[in-house]
């Protein structure tokens, strides 16, 4: 049998790695809206193949459907959709709290993410061809994330160079919450018509602000898990978007 002391302090450290986890949930959320469909996650679609229930696209089709359209304003979520910033995630986690996930409640955290760590983040290839094919329409690009934000402007550059971005806005960093879609706003402020991203949220933001929300898929290996379910809400999915 164990003695009271041990219980009491595993106990303890039970109840702080908990708090810890829904601060880190409520730092990096957004409010849960039941699907529609059944969708499916990157590592079902790459394991068993593109469902027959999901409207796959490309980017071809995407510029053949706005050919003849005057140009818009788009937007873009940043984790996962235009870049893959695991790493950067991965060595917050590593330096400011090994053993859970309040990392992401930490300012110290973010202004190393933002301010500089971004130079560890890749970008994904599908974002360099909606990134190219947009702007040679003349569309006006935005990138809005649920970041914490800081006191820099490393990521607008980083974005600008990564992506040879002629007419750069600087990054819009919207914040999170559990209890509004906090890129809602600014995609209706900005005249965004058509925004992209990961997360069952942006889908839900953009819907909300009247734009079309298409679906990037999340890599499998990401560490921001759990993996969406593409196509959950019947939106449309970018075809080989998780690279």
């Amino acid at each position: 049998m164990k003695p009271i002391g041990n219980i009491v302090n595993y106990t303890l450290r039970s109840i702080t790695l908990a708090l810890a986890c829904i601060a880190s949930l409520s730092a990096h959320a957004d409010p849960k809206t039941p699907g529609t469909h059944k969708g499916y996650s990157t590592i079902d679609m790459t394991t068993a193949g593109m469902p027959s229930d999901v409207t796959m696209i490309s980017v071809a089709d995407i510029q053949q459907e706005l050919q003849g359209k005057a140009p818009f304003a788009v937007g873009f979520d940043i984790d996962d959709t235009t870049l893959f910033s695991t790493p950067v995630f991965y060595r917050g986690q590593q330096e400011f709290s090994p053993n859970g996930y309040s990392y992401l409640t930490n300012q110290d955290f973010w202004d190393k993410a933002n301010c500089g760590w971004d130079a560890f983040s890749m970008p994904k290839n599908i974002a360099k061809e909606l990134i190219a094919m947009h702007q040679e329409r003349g569309d006006s690009i935005y990138f809005i994330t649920g970041r914490t934000g800081s006191d820099c402007n490393f990521t607008t550059e980083y974005l600008k160079k990564t992506f040879d971005i002629k007419d750069m806005h600087d990054v819009i960093f919207a914040g999170s919450s559990r209890t509004e879609y906090t890129k809602t706003k600014y995609i209706k402020e900005n005249g965004i018509k058509v925004y992209y991203g990961d997360a069952d949220g942006d889908i839900i933001s953009a819907r909300d602000a009247g734009a079309e929300g298409i679906r990037v898929m999340r890599a499998a290996n990401s560490s921001y898990t759990p993996i969406p379910k593409n196509g959950i809400y019947g939106e449309r999915v970018l075809k080989d978007s998780q690279y």
